[in-house]
């Protein structure tokens, strides 16, 4: 079975011009949930210490420490899930006219932001600390010609390759609408 190709996976998360070509999806670097795993794992004490303090003590509400937990988990399966859709669903878009960022918040909040190529003045990128310098991620910032302000792309993995992506893909651009 073949792979979809990125143009087929990012069509169906954002309408896309018959005349764009897909360059880069970027996701945001997987280091992004280790918040939710750490509440989850909270998340997991709280519901196993009545279950806990029920098997010591023999007590009779045995019962309701199972139930107890089994809501626990269940609201654990529902926040894990929530916050895969957000990782998942947010991704950097590079075409070969325009720079998309798509935000997904949970199940049913969703931005796109669009900036034209030609709207483009300069892409910097840091990496900021010692854990984005051991797993190699950072921000991609992109200024507008404008001044209006720009994206700020956070968690990118392999910053410079993408800052490179997008300045390779604005003097292409330029090359071939050369009215800037």
């Amino acid at each position: 079975m073949d792979r979809p190709v990125k143009r087929d996976v990012t069509k169906r998360q954002h309408q896309q011009d018959s005349d764009e070509d897909v360059i880069a999806v970027v996701r945001r670097f997987p280091v992004v949930m280790r918040w939710p795993l750490i509440h989850g794992m909270l998340i997991i004490l709280v519901g196993m210490i009545p279950w806990a303090f029920a098997m010591n003590t023999g007590a009779d509400w045995l019962g309701m420490a199972y139930n107890w937990m089994f809501v626990a988990f269940a609201v654990l399966a529902w926040y894990w899930l929530r916050e895969w859709v957000g990782w998942y669903y947010s991704i950097y878009l590079l075409t070969s006219t325009k720079l998309t960022v798509i935000t997904q918040r949970g199940f049913f909040r969703r931005s796109v932001s669009d900036l034209a190529l030609n709207n483009i003045q300069s892409v910097n990128y840091k990496i900021d600390g010692f854990q984005a310098s051991a797993f190699g991620y950072g921000d991609v910032v992109v200024e507008t010609l404008s001044g209006s302000g720009g994206f700020n792309m956070d968690f990118v993995h392999r910053p410079a390759k993408f800052q490179q992506k997008i300045l390779d893909a604005v003097q292409a651009f330029d090359s071939t609408h050369p009215t800037r």
